[in-house]
């Protein structure tokens, strides 16, 4: 991989020698340069570059005349136009290397840039800005980049990574992520990259926001994705797009963990191991009766999990439907309100807590010989802050994140992962 390292700051020139990008916002006099220094003129006038000058220019979207070799850049953050219109507009140039880079907001974008690459024969680099864009920038063989880009300091683009990081991962590192629609409040990227650096894998989990999982298939194929975690709220509307279920998927009916085994994609469920991992020493005797409140995906891992683990479930929520659903591919009790006091086992798999308020579905008069878990993992929610003051025994939501994650680790790199070094970046 060939980075060349960008800085956004006189002060964080640190004289390493290769590919360097200079802009002229940032510098007041130009260190020493050679054929592998690319300077960016960021508005300023072409004068300021010395006369001797061997490397680029980037004059940004002007194609102004001038005697040094260029780049001539387009960049779009609002959005990324069609493989064609990206064609098109890096084209119209007749500059030594033409560079594109465009704000990427879903894995329809990743596909049109792929596809772009495909179809430009000039010299080119083609980029996508943002959370997922970042894969762009650690696949330049993929996509037939001249060079790719690392900042030295501080990012000088959103999605940018270090030069130091990218020079280390290269172009065959194995790229693993999650994908949801807002995922500011993710937990899995510490978590995964801990473990990731404790098993000295050459390998990064990445975030993909997207609003929708359109062309998530030929992403992950076309940039070489081993895996993907998968959250609200595409769990289920990516069942479509796998060749193959595990049996687990199947039964859940939700998809959290993909892999990509050589092009070939396989949907699994990782979340019942999760809840049984947050369980394994807690669990009651075989005959234990646990509610399950809430009708989603999580609930229905929930449900897996306590029968895998000899339970009498009941199911509980206001979607008459949903709830009737799981009810019936189950085979447990569904009800659109329980009473907490008729179960040894409470577990809340609603939003609540989360980013949203409301009433459970259950009567909750609890006692101190139940047992609480909440699947909201990141704050103490209403049903958590009732146990502490009843003294029930309370299971945290950031095991069954670290039991779900540590079995999603084992599929992607056939190892497992270290549960202490997720724990630890956690917590």
């Amino acid at each position: 991989m060939r980075v060349c390292a960008t800085y956004r700051s006189s002060k964080d020139d640190d004289g390493r020698k290769g590919c360097r990008e200079y802009r002229l916002d940032a510098f007041d006099t130009l260190p020493e340069t050679d054929d592998e220094t690319v300077i960016t003129l960021c508005g300023k006038d072409i004068s300021l570059v010395p006369n001797d000058f061997t490397g680029l220019v980037d004059v940004g979207d002007y194609d102004i005349p001038c005697g040094f070799k260029k780049i001539v850049s387009h960049h779009d953050f609002e959005g990324t136009p069609s493989s064609e219109e990206i064609v098109s507009i890096l084209n119209s140039n007749g500059a030594e290397v033409t560079k594109g880079a465009f704000s990427v907001n879903s894995f329809m974008d990743l596909v049109s840039i792929l596809e772009a690459s495909k179809t430009l024969s000039r010299r080119h680099v083609l980029l996508g800005m943002g959370e997922t864009g970042t894969v762009t920038r650690l696949r330049q063989r993929i996509l037939g980049n001249e060079f790719t880009f690392g900042y030295v300091g501080e990012p000088t683009a959103p999605g940018q990574l270090s030069a130091d990081d990218m020079e280390a991962l290269g172009d065959d590192c194995s790229i693993v992520g999650i994908t949801g629609n807002l995922l500011g409040h993710t937990r899995s990227p510490a978590m995964q990259n801990a473990a990731i650096m404790t098993a000295g894998l050459n390998a990064i989990y990445l975030k993909f926001p997207s609003a929708d999982v359109d062309g998530l298939r030929e992403a992950m194929i076309g940039y070489d994705i081993r895996g993907m975690n998968v959250t609200i709220p595409h769990k289920s509307s990516v069942i479509e797009q796998m060749d193959s279920l595990s049996k687990t998927a199947e039964s859940i009916g939700a998809v959290n963990t993909i892999i990509n085994e050589n092009g070939k994609l396989i949907g699994d469920n990782t979340d019942s191991k999760g809840v049984i991992f947050a369980f394994r020493d807690n669990i009651p005797d075989v005959g234990s009766k646990a509610l399950i409140m809430g009708s989603g995906g999580a609930a229905r891992a929930a449900a897996h999990a306590m029968l895998e683990m000899g339970c009498e479930v009941t199911v509980s929520g206001r979607n008459k439907e949903t709830v009737s659903a799981i009810a019936k591919e189950f085979s447990v009790t569904g009800v659109s309100k329980a009473d907490a006091m008729d179960h040894d086992i409470i577990i809340n798999c609603t939003p609540i807590g989360m980013e949203s308020t409301g009433t459970y579905p259950a009567e909750l008069s609890l006692k101190n010989d139940h047992i609480v878990f909440d699947a909201v993992y990141n704050r103490i929610t209403p049903l958590v802050e009732q146990a502490q003051r009843t003294g029930c025994t309370i299971l945290k939501g950031l095991d069954m994140l670290i039991g779900q994650g540590a079995e999603s680790f084992r599929l992607w790199f056939e190892t497992d992962a270290s549960t202490d070094a997720m724990r630890k970046v956690l917590e």
